[in-house]
C-alpha cells in the first residue's frame, strides 16, 4: 500500500511518498520511498502583496504538475494521496483561483488548512508517545508564515496554537512586539506548574542545524547549543553562511529567524532541551490520511 502527502508551505512544498508495512502487532509502519522539495517561497509574495503573483502561480502549477508525474510513477491514485496547503495560501486573496487551476490542470486538490489543524496533524506523528512519560511535551513547529504548538503531559492534549509569527514574516519585518507579547503569555500561562517540559522541534531549519550539531539521532539538543548557533550563524551575511555552512540559498536566509523563533518558546515554556525527530507536516498528512482510510474500512488494501 502506497500513500503520499503534499504540504505547501510558505517556503516550499514538498511531496512524500511512503510504503505502508506493518509489524508483527499489526501497527503500521511508514516507509519512506521518496521525498522532493521545492522552493516556492509563496509566502514572499503573500505577506507583503496580499497575493501570489503570476510568476509564483505558475511555479505552483509546474510543481504540482510534476508531483502528478511522480504519483502516477510510484502508482499513487487520488484517494491515496491527500494535499494541504498552510499559511501563505490561507492568507493570499487569489488561492481559491490557484486551487481551482490546479484541480483542473492536474486533477489534484488542495485543501487550505488552519494553523490548529496543522498543530494537530503534526502532533499526529505521536512521537512524544515513546518518550518518558515523566516529563511534559510541547511541539514546535516553525513553517515560514506560522508556528504551530502542541503541549501535552501524561498523555493528554492540553494545548494546540497556531500564531502567525514565521521566518518569511519575521525576514519581512512583519511581526509585531504585540504578536511576540501574545505568544510568550500564552506559552507562559498553559505551561505553567507542569513537570519538566521537553521541547520537539519540527520543520526544515531545527533539522538542519541537528545535522550541523553531528548529534547522534535520538539525543537532543541544548538551549544554549541553539543561542550558540544564533550567535555564529547572524554573524556572517547571507553569502557567506552559503558557502561556510553550505546551505541552500532558500535555507540561509530563514535558518536565522527561525532559530530565534525556536530559543523564545523554549525560553518562555522553560524548556532546557529539543528532540528533533526529524519528521514534519507531511509525515503527520500521511499518518492523517492512513487512519482516515482505515477508519472507512479500507484497511484491506494492506496487501
Amino acid at each position: 500500500m502506497r500513500l503520499a502527502a503534499i504540504d505547501i508551505g510558505s517556503n516550499a512544498a514538498r511531496l512524500l511518498i511512503v510504503e505502508v508495512g506493518y509489524d508483527r502487532n499489526g501497527k503500521p509502519l511508514f516507509n519512506k520511498l521518496n521525498l522532493v522539495r521545492v522552493p516556492l517561497r509563496l509566502g514572499f509574495d503573500v505577506f507583503e502583496k496580499g497575493e501570489i503573483s503570476k510568476e509564483k502561480r505558475g511555479m505552483i502549477l509546474q510543481t504540482m504538475k510534476a508531483y502528478r508525474h511522480l504519483l502516477n510513477a510510484y502508482e499513487v491514485n487520488e484517494k491515496e494521496v491527500i494535499i494541504c496547503a498552510t499559511s501563505a495560501m490561507r492568507d493570499a486573496g487569489n488561492s481559491a483561483d490557484i486551487i481551482r487551476k490546479v484541480k483542473l490542470e492536474t486533477g489534484l486538490e488542495i485543501d487550505i488548512i488552519s494553523g490548529e489543524l496543522e498543530a494537530s496533524i503534526i502532533y499526529e506523528n505521536h512521537i512524544a508517545e515513546n518518550m518518558d512519560t515523566s516529563n511534559s511535551y510541547l511541539y514546535i513547529d516553525v513553517g515560514g508564515g506560522s508556528t504551530e504548538l502542541t503541549f501535552f503531559t501524561d498523555g493528554r492534549l492540553l494545548f494546540k496554537k497556531s500564531f502567525n509569527i514565521g521566518t518569511i514574516r519575521l525576514l519581512k519585518e512583519m511581526v509585531e512586539d504585540t504578536l511576540w507579547n501574545e505568544m510568550k503569555d500564552f506559552i507562559k500561562s498553559g505551561t505553567r506548574g507542569y513537570k519538566k517540559i521537553i521541547a520537539i522541534g519540527t520543520g526544515g531549519n531545527i533539522n538542519k542545524v541537528f545535522s550541523l550539531s553531528k548529534k547522534k539521532d535520538g539525543k537532543p539538543l541544548t538551549l544554549d547549543l541553539l543561542k550558540d548557533y544564533y550567535k555564529e550563524i547572524s554573524s556572517f551575511a547571507l553569502e557567506d553562511r552559503i558557502n561556510v555552512y553550505k546551505l541552500r540559498r532558500d535555507r540561509a536566509d530563514v535558518i536565522v529567524p527561525a532559530l530565534q523563533i525556536y530559543m523564545n518558546v523554549m525560553r518562555w515554556a522553560e524548556a532546557e532541551e529539543i528532540y528533533v525527530p526529524k519528521i514534519g507536516l507531511a509525515d503527520g498528512l500521511v499518518q492523517h490520511l492512513y487512519y482516515e482510510l482505515e477508519a472507512k474500512g479500507t484497511r484491506y488494501i494492506r496487501s
